[in-house]
């Protein structure tokens, strides 16, 4: 039985789970890009291993490749993306290299770090509001740290794709998936609420 790291549908209802509210993935949309950006700009700052062959390509103001951790970073994601959902990682590969690339040429700016870091510093708070106001859940890197960033990026792609029609079949089966998690998650809730109250008698 393969690995559910490896398993489309489970990753998405999980992450979906915790982002069904309409406001929640609207921030989430808008948000999760900024934070990733930011993020590839602090790695672009850090240097790789000596061992490593050193190389630089500036396109030109805006985009640039170097040998920092950013770009390891966003091969890595890719190459998970790859595994998870094929086509929709072919899609999503030139916004994610450019924000590899922008975000490169960005850190050499003097201000980068601190322009980057109040946008990150922002657009986790938004998310936290999120789903505090509007979603009524605790975030899902609460319970999964590694697959909730991970898979953050993907999933808010994935979700601007559905809404455009794409892969109607995963969709509804992620939907459905999704239906089935936010359904235990409430029957959960009821029963600590139940269990609550009997010990408060």
């Amino acid at each position: 039985m393969p690995s559910k790291l490896f398993d489309v549908d489970h990753q998405l209802a999980f992450y979906g789970a915790y982002h069904s509210n309409k406001i929640n993935v609207a921030i989430h949309i808008v948000c999760v890009p900024i934070i990733m950006w930011t993020f590839q700009v602090f790695l672009a700052q850090q240097s790789l291993p000596s061992f490593i062959p050193a190389f630089s390509y500036k396109i030109n103001d805006y985009l640039s490749l170097e040998s920092n951790w950013a770009a390891p970073l966003t091969v890595s994601y890719l190459a998970y993306y790859y595994v998870l959902e094929p086509i929709g990682a072919l899609l999503y590969t030139p916004q994610f290299v450019l924000s590899c690339l922008s975000a490169t040429a960005y850190s050499h700016r003097a201000d980068a770090v601190k322009v980057a870091g109040s946008l990150h510093a922002f657009s986790w708070i938004m998310q936290f509001i999120g789903h505090g106001a509007a979603e009524g859940r605790a975030p899902a890197l609460l319970d999964n740290l590694l697959g909730a960033v991970v898979l953050a990026p993907f999933f808010v792609h994935l979700e601007m794709l559905f809404a455009l029609g794409y892969n109607p079949t995963l969709h509804k089966r992620v939907q459905n998936n999704v239906g089935k998690a936010i359904t235990q998650f409430r029957k959960q809730q009821a029963e600590k609420k139940r269990a609550t109250g009997k010990k408060d008698l």
